[in-house]
């Protein structure tokens, strides 16, 4: 059943049929009665989207997520959605999955599909964002926790987010300063060009600066899962008995880790120091509590809502805001010197 066979049905033109669904005025009332009652026995559900596409003024703003269940981005999401409610648009949530693909035109599509005056990026893989795949993008575009460098397009977007280099850089350096040496790390995706590759370059860079061999064989992915962070080392510490420490590059995977450490008779905080990133409350609650590289979710969310306003109100221009993240200790990181 469709909007043709509704008009059919009815003996009225699609148009009409479609003035009704939108509630225009310049309908009999008889008229709209009868396409109505057909709609109902029919049990005809409009395709909201067509709706949408066929409105001219939306006062849409468009959530882009990646991964479905992310908590992090979650915690993002109260914040940005009540700003929202608080102003005269509305928000429309898309989620996507943690496929390794660029998201352009995926972007693309929902920005059309739902005529969105502008859009808000959570994640994502923006890495070879360029002229011509952001050349037909005509709204504001704000991209939050993404690493991107695209100088020459600076300003068809925003960003705001956090130095993922030198934040992983700083969480692997404290695992130095307290005599640890083999450091095995936790990320998030094998092929993610995105925040893993980055925070890894820091992981990287910590070790080489301290004269300590980067080992391959020290490398975990997690998959921003807590099974499978928890399955992945139980493995890995039956073949590694020398590692000391397991930086984690997210709070989800850290706990996964942490019970794959006491499940393998050891002590988190003595036999291997753990620390986590993001700053979720989960570190904080875990027992014993893991050390964690925060970051400011409620200030990201925030920055991201107002710079967005600031765009769609001709008052403001693109920007590209850094955020400083906080080394939070906790019981899972032990000294060792």
């Amino acid at each position: 059943m469709n909007i043709r066979d509704i008009a059919k049905l009815s003996g009225v033109g699609v148009s009409t049929v479609s003035r009704v669904l939108n509630n225009h005025p310049d309908v009999k009332e008889s008229t709209r009665e009868r396409v109505m009652q057909v709609i109902k026995e029919s049990n005809y559900i409009p395709n909201n989207s067509a709706r949408i596409l066929k409105q001219n003024n939306t006062r849409n703003i468009g959530i882009f997520v990646k991964g479905v269940f992310n908590p992090f981005f979650s915690e993002m999401l109260n914040v940005i959605g009540s700003k929202i409610n608080e102003s005269k648009y509305t928000m429309i949530l898309q989620q996507n999955d943690y496929g390794l693909e660029e998201d352009v035109d995926t972007l693309k599509s929902f920005i059309k599909e739902k005529r969105l005056q502008g859009v808000i990026c959570l994640g994502g893989n923006f890495v070879n964002i360029d002229e011509e795949s952001f050349g037909n993008i005509d709204v504001p575009v704000v991209l939050t926790s993404v690493n991107t460098e695209m100088p020459n397009i600076k300003d068809r977007y925003s960003t705001v987010g956090i130095d993922n280099l030198k934040s992983a850089y700083d969480a692997t350096k404290h695992l130095i300063n307290l005599g640890h040496k083999n450091i095995a790390i936790m990320l998030g995706e094998k092929n993610d060009l995105c925040i893993s590759w980055w925070r890894y370059k820091g992981y990287k860079k910590a070790l080489e600066e301290s004269n300590i061999e980067t080992n391959s064989e020290n490398m975990l992915i997690g998959n921003y899962d807590t099974r499978t962070a928890y399955n992945e080392t139980k493995s890995f510490l039956k073949q590694n008995k020398e590692v000391t420490a397991i930086f984690a590059i997210s709070d989800i995977m850290a706990v996964g880790v942490a019970k794959a450490v006491a499940d393998c008779g050891l002590k988190v905080g003595k036999d291997i120091a753990i620390i986590g990133f993001d700053g979720m409350d989960i570190s904080e609650f875990y027992n014993p509590g893991i050390t964690t590289m925060k970051q400011p979710k409620e200030a990201m969310a925030l920055k991201s809502i107002e710079l967005l306003f600031a765009l769609l109100s001709g008052k403001g221009e693109h920007k590209h805001i850094l955020l400083d993240t906080e080394l939070i200790e906790r019981e899972s990181c032990n000294s060792i010197n």
